[in-house]
């Protein structure tokens, strides 16, 4: 191996090695936002269930409408603890991963349909400047064919009716009663 392939190999390894600290970069900064958000939702639940049992106490709801709020903020909370888990990040971080690979076969759809309309687009041009120059080298050609017409026209009109000098006999009796 020489000392040119082993710089190119390193270079390639060094870009590769970039990319895959920015990976893992964003991946822990989803994994701090998930477990965050996690902690806020099951904030949230919790002073939830408090706030089913002060509202109980002061008659603002019944023990059923209390049972039932509670079981939802219960369910809140179990959600936002869930969330903060290993098993709630993962879940997560599938999620965004499914988001992103959506996102990228759209990119690439519309990189697609992009460059088939470029190609479509200069092929039509070009259909458009083939039968422009195909519909005028047709007009040349007619108007060649015209002009010829013309001048044969012309010539034949120009020849006296009887062009020949030698008569037989009979054949002007047959001219003055128009038969030829």
């Amino acid at each position: 191996m020489s000392f040119r392939e082993i710089a190119f190999t390193i270079r390639a390894v060094n870009r590769a090695s970039n990319e895959f600290n920015r990976i893992q970069t964003d991946a822990e900064s989803l994994a701090a936002r998930v477990k965050t958000l996690g902690s806020v939702i099951a904030g949230i639940g919790a002073a939830g269930t408090a706030i089913g049992y002060v509202a109980n106490q002061f008659g603002l709801l019944n023990d059923a409408q209390t049972r039932v709020f509670n079981s939802t903020m219960l369910v809140v909370t179990t959600l936002g603890m869930f969330m903060r888990t290993s098993t709630g990040l993962a879940a997560a971080q599938k999620v965004y991963s499914a988001a992103t690979a959506v996102a990228t076969a759209v990119q690439n759809s519309l990189n697609i349909s992009f460059g088939t309309f470029l190609a479509l687009t200069g092929v039509g041009i070009g259909v458009i400047v083939a039968a422009a120059a195909a519909m005028m080298t047709f007009a040349n050609s007619m108007n060649s064919a015209t002009t010829s017409v013309q001048t044969f026209n012309d010539t034949t009109s120009d020849l006296q009716t009887r062009s020949r000098s030698i008569t037989r006999s009979g054949e002007a009796e047959l001219y003055r009663r128009g038969v030829e």
